[in-house]
């Protein structure tokens, strides 16, 4: 048994993912697991686990899949490692971040984390004001290329979801610090859901970093409440 993430553009109408799921069973597939990644404009695109008893099957899933009508396979790709669970990733990566007391070892714990919990194959931390990496996991894009696209999502009026330029490639601040946590993958867009994902979890980070400051501004000056 091999098993598959096959990422789906299918119409947001009754019974399109069932004829999907019939068309997997046909070529002896199951599908074991499901998520909703965007929907919008009538159409809606999911990620499904999808497990297979020959490999060599692949080629004859998408096409067995692109019969239904309307529907479009974005990507197929083999799992080489274990499934995850994404919401328990969520939520065991949250545990760890708002254990950490100490600033640095916080921003290095979000983009160690970062990589499995948004799906990333690299995550940075870049300062607002002066362009420069103060961590990083993976091999991320240099820190001129980093600034320039989160200077450029600045200017947009699509900054809110940090929408703009690669698909693949998303960002959120961390305004108590003056940074943003910029993370990506190859090849693979990141859609409404993850990109949610990644601005819930720099929200996360950015309150547990206020914390942290307001302590260590406490126990500087015990004598002025912050």
């Amino acid at each position: 048994m091999e098993t598959f993430i096959v990422r789906v553009w299918l119409p947001d109408r009754p019974g399109a993912l069932g004829q999907v799921a019939s068309r997997i069973g046909a070529v002896r597939g199951e599908i074991v697991g499901i998520e909703i990644l965007e929907r919008g404009a009538g159409r809606a695109i999911d990620e499904l686990v999808v497990d297979l008893p020959d490999g060599a099957l692949q080629g004859l899933l998408v096409q067995e899949i692109q019969q239904v009508d309307g529907v479009d396979v974005e990507e197929i790709r083999r799992v080489v490692e274990v499934i995850h669970d994404p919401r328990l990733d969520a939520l065991e990566t949250v545990a760890i971040l708002v254990g950490l007391t100490d600033r640095d070892e916080l921003l290095a714990g979000v983009v160690l984390h970062a990589r499995r919990a948004v799906g990333a194959h690299w995550a940075a931390v870049l300062s607002i004001e002066d362009g420069s990496v103060v961590t990083q996991e993976g091999n991320a894009p240099a820190a001129p290329w980093l600034e320039a696209f989160v200077r450029g999502s600045q200017s947009s009026a699509r900054v809110l979801a940090g929408d703009t330029g690669p698909d693949d490639v998303v960002w959120s601040p961390l305004p108590t610090a003056g940074l943003a946590l910029v993370v990506g993958r190859v090849g693979t867009a990141y859609r409404a859901r993850e990109r949610r994902q990644v601005a819930a979890l720099a929200q996360i980070v950015d309150t547990r970093l206020g914390e942290i400051l307001r302590g260590a501004a406490q126990r500087a000056h015990p004598s002025v409440s912050c």
